[in-house]
């Protein structure tokens, strides 16, 4: 038997966490891989909460968008409870044309303060997902307004206004990104699999709209969380980004 290598040194992401917040731009972001280690978190008694800055009411092209925002906030909705998430909530930005700047900082770093997390789950804002895959502009607004947010969210002066709703500072000590192709540690996902399939197949109406060489939630979760083994040595993982402060 091949001993598997790892040849970047990729570390494995052991700490564990009481309370999680999970940020993104729309329903489904969080169940392309994510979703696995929010299963294993909650199994070990975490809380994990969702913010989705939209509804993503442009998602499906033969849908009008108000049509849209239900449907695909209810199929977040079920999706999050397949992983035992039972807080969902909804930002009020535009599916397809967020805004980064001080809004968009402001009302992440508001859920912040409201969820107190020791640890928040970002969105990749990498300008490529690898060679000659875009990624979204939406993606990148929230990934990058996110990071900022952790800090903006510890200090009392940075937005004083969310003091005023009741909302004292809260330093966020972990923040870790999705990085599929070359994360610097690993998340140790095996055995919560099916669970994340389980949790993608929810979204019922966006998965019909994708094209239909789109792989399936089985093979596609298969490819993004299996496709570390020879790297990290365990059968199924995140890779992500750690960044602490």
């Amino acid at each position: 038997m091949t001993t598997p290598t790892n040849p970047r040194q990729v570390q494995e992401l052991t700490d564990a966490f009481e309370r999680v917040l999970c940020v993104v731009a729309h329903p489904d972001d969080i169940e392309y891989g994510t979703s696995a280690a929010v299963a294993k978190w909650i199994a070990a008694g975490a809380e994990v909460h969702y913010f989705l800055l939209t509804r993503g009411e442009a998602g499906i092209d033969t849908m009008n968008p108000d049509e849209a925002a239900a449907v695909r906030e209810q199929e977040e909705r079920a999706s999050a409870a397949v992983v035992g998430v039972s807080e969902v909530r909804f930002g009020t930005h535009r599916d397809g044309v967020v805004e980064p700047g001080l809004a968009l900082r402001r009302d992440i770093a508001r859920e912040i303060r409201r969820s107190r997390p020791d640890l928040v789950v970002g969105t990749p804002f990498a300008l490529t997902f690898g060679p000659g895959a875009l990624n979204q502009a939406d993606h990148r607004a929230v990934g990058v307004e996110t990071l900022d947010a952790c800090a903006a969210a510890g200090n009392r002066w940075i937005f004083p206004e969310l003091v005023q709703e009741g909302l004292e500072p809260w330093h966020v000590p972990t923040i870790v990104v999705p990085s599929p192709r070359d994360g610097s540690h690993y998340i140790d996902v095996t055995g919560y699999l099916d669970a994340a399939v389980a949790s993608l197949e929810e979204h019922r109406a966006y998965n019909d709209a994708l094209p239909e060489d789109f792989p399936k939630p089985p093979r596609l979760l298969q490819q993004i969380l299996g496709g570390g083994k020879e790297t990290t040595g365990v059968e199924h993982s995140l890779l992500v980004d750690v960044y602490r402060r």
